[in-house]
């Protein structure tokens, strides 16, 4: 912790020295992936996977909590929720992207189905400091219940604060290097990451009947596959399946973890390949029949299956086999 912060601290000095710009937009850059890296170990803490019996700990946590637009309070309640109920069809939209079956996506109004599409959206998850952070972990939380959450109005107002204060001091490009861009690095690569990580090829859904917390660990969570310099900047966050499996264990010991169990060394996998960046993005809702998440092209061809079939058509099977793979 002590290393990221002073890293921290020479990277924003950095993005106000007076030296070339190319170097203050380097340092920019590396200041939004430090925060990256103490946003995961912020989110291990919070876990009381690090240092679960510190008051200091707990004291800076929460700091940090504020200063990165994701309260203690909403973290705290949301996060845990999702993780009794990654993957479940029905209350795992809390503290995660939400999740509708093909069939639900189209009896809903057009209403539903644009806020449900934008929440999915690329550019939603691109613009995650707007969306996700100052809105969804700030905003939302503290109009919906002001007492429980004051600390987001908190988060918010001295975010806000501290953006006047860089103006004033500084000016605009300094706010812009010093602030906007590390935390829209920082926020952008964080949700989808977290996108990615229950949003795959492969990634299995239940109802709560036949929900097993193991296996939503296992089959709704995947390993992205890093290398190590960003192993090191995500603090190993790639590990997915098994954080979910035990939240406890510390996230610089869950690589030794899946090299000791063998059961492990087999997860669902993605990766931050442009193509399988564009893989998960497309996909928007899960498919019952087929048991899997399909995009938006692929629901039509689903209804229209299921008419055909509920007409007394045979299927045809070279159809079948396209929308299988398409």
């Amino acid at each position: 912790m002590v290393s990221v912060v002073l890293l921290l601290a020479l990277a924003i000095a950095g993005t106000l020295w007076n030296f070339h710009l190319a170097g203050k937009v380097v340092c920019s850059l590396f200041s939004g992936l430090l925060i990256l890296r103490l946003f995961v170990i912020y989110h291990d803490q919070q876990h009381e996977a690090i240092l679960p019996r510190s008051r200091l700990a707990e004291g800076l946590m929460r700091i940090f909590g504020i200063f990165a637009l994701s309260p203690s309070s909403v973290w705290r309640s949301s996060h845990n929720h999702h993780h009794t109920h990654n993957s479940k069809l029905r209350g795992s939209h809390i503290g995660s992207f939400p999740i509708m079956t093909a069939a639900n996506f189209l009896k809903s109004s057009k209403a539903k189905r644009f806020n449900y599409l934008f929440m999915r959206h690329p550019l939603t998850i691109l613009f995650g400091y707007i969306f996700v952070f100052l809105h969804g972990m700030c905003v939302y939380p503290f109009l919906n219940k002001p007492r429980e959450h004051y600390d987001c109005l908190i988060a918010f107002v001295v975010h806000l604060l501290v953006a006047a204060a860089i103006t004033y001091f500084f000016g605009w490009l300094a706010l812009l290097l010093t602030l906007i861009i590390p935390f829209f690095v920082a926020d952008a690569i964080g949700a989808y990451l977290f996108y990615a990580q229950h949003n795959f090829p492969g990634v299995s859904f239940n109802d709560n009947a036949g929900w097993t917390y193991d296996k939503a660990a296992l089959e709704s969570s995947s390993y992205m596959i890093t290398g190590p310099i960003w192993a090191w900047f995500t603090a190993n966050i790639g590990y997915h399946h098994i954080h979910h499996l035990n939240a406890r264990i510390p996230f610089y010991r869950l690589p030794e973890a899946v090299n000791a169990i063998s059961e492990l060394k087999h997860p669902r996998t993605t990766s931050l390949h442009p193509m399988e960046i564009i893989r998960c993005l497309r996909l928007k809702v899960w498919d019952v029949e087929s048991q899997r998440m399909v995009g938006i092209g692929n629901i039509e061809t689903a209804r229209e299956r299921k008419d055909r079939t509920a007409g007394g058509q045979s299927p045809n099977p070279n159809r079948l086999a396209e929308d299988k793979h398409g």
